[in-house]
């Protein structure tokens, strides 16, 4: 049992005669779960290497409740609730993000948020082990929604709408 007849990865082997234990792909080989073929869905850039402005894919009122819920899991510790960025982690001491309302983070690009919680940014780490990229994505549809409520007008509300808002309520 202490000696078995077998080849260990990445250790020298007489055996063949290139000298290695290991053996090459076939060649054409994909390995099988790992083949990130949509550049735009698995890096939020486009095929000129820029951030994507658009998603993907549709977003959905489904894909944006995703969001919420993932965002409250991940994000909310620094960011808070709201992305205004008063976590809790932040009230304890930890550096302080940047609201996700100011003109300079509304401003950027869909694909460049995507980027930032795959690969992290300044103090804030990477989350691509932690939140697949579907996720990814639903996290920033919400983070969209977020800053379209919080800066929201009257005009954004449909007109048949208007009406339950001025008069107190709906019924």
């Amino acid at each position: 049992m202490q000696d078995q007849p077998k080849f260990i990865p990445l250790r020298p082997s007489e055996f063949f005669d290139d000298g290695r234990s290991e053996r090459p792909l076939v060649e054409g080989t994909v390995a099988r779960g790992h083949l990130n073929d949509d550049t735009a869905f698995y890096t939020g850039k486009g095929p000129d290497g820029k951030p994507l402005d658009t998603f993907p894919f549709p977003v959905t009122r489904d894909l944006i409740l995703r969001g919420q819920d993932r965002f409250n899991v991940y994000c909310s510790p620094c960011h808070d609730r709201t992305g205004s960025g008063n976590g809790m982690v932040v009230r304890r001491g930890y550096r302080h993000p940047p609201s996700y309302h100011t003109d300079q983070i509304r401003q950027l690009p869909n694909g460049f948020i995507f980027d930032v919680i795959t690969n992290g940014f300044g103090a804030m780490p990477d989350y691509a082990a932690q939140i697949p990229p579907g996720d990814r994505w639903a996290i920033v549809s919400y983070v969209r929604a977020l800053q379209l409520s919080e800066n929201a007008t009257l005009n954004d509300v449909p007109p048949a709408d208007r009406a339950k808002l001025t008069t107190g309520g709906a019924r």
